[in-house]
């Protein structure tokens, strides 16, 4: 696999994950469900995830950039299993409305799970053909990678508004700024 086709991949997967973040703030307006602290943590996941992406398609693929995800993979996958098992006990309600009759952490298990796979895949396809000393980023890059921040942007200030400086309540009914 060559350098242009892992850099593709890196930036669709960039898209893929800021999309990802992007609609759980939308839903999270929408449906006005504010997301618990295990949900936020879940986010930072998808942000470190997207972090290792960006790398990618900044400074090209570099197999230490595949770590990042990695770590950022694993933290989320971690927190929505945490997640999923408060709520796999029958007669448990689950947190948040389903999203194709399967709520959004065990939706973003499966994202992370996915992203794991993923990587391994692409670490697999790994040759020196994908080390390139003189890579330049591409507009669809610069434009995937300004999304993904303004997706991050609106997600601090989102947590901010809901949490303020202080803890996030285990089971929010309100915006802390709009209290």
């Amino acid at each position: 696999m060559n350098n242009k086709n892992v850099v593709l991949l890196n930036t669709l997967g960039l898209l893929g994950i800021t999309f990802v973040l992007l609609m759980a703030s939308v839903l999270q307006v929408v449906l006005n469900e504010l997301p618990c602290p295990l949900c936020l943590l879940q986010r930072l996941g998808f942000m470190l995830v997207m972090f290792g992406f960006m790398l990618n398609v900044i400074y090209g693929p570099q197999q230490r950039h595949y770590g990042v995800l990695i770590i950022g993979a694993l933290f989320g996958a971690a927190t929505a299993l945490r997640q999923v098992s408060l709520h796999v006990i029958p007669g448990t309600p689950g947190f948040g409305s389903p999203i194709f009759g399967i709520h959004y952490y065990t939706w973003a298990f499966i994202i992370f799970s996915l992203t794991i796979v993923g990587i391994a895949v692409l670490q697999l396809l790994w040759n020196k053909d994908c080390n390139n000393n003189d890579y330049k980023m591409n507009k669809f890059g610069k434009f995937v990678c300004l999304l993904a921040i303004f997706a991050v942007v609106v997600n601090v200030v989102s947590t901010f508004i809901e949490c303020g400086p202080y803890q996030c309540p285990d089971n929010p009914i309100t915006y802390w700024l709009f209290n």
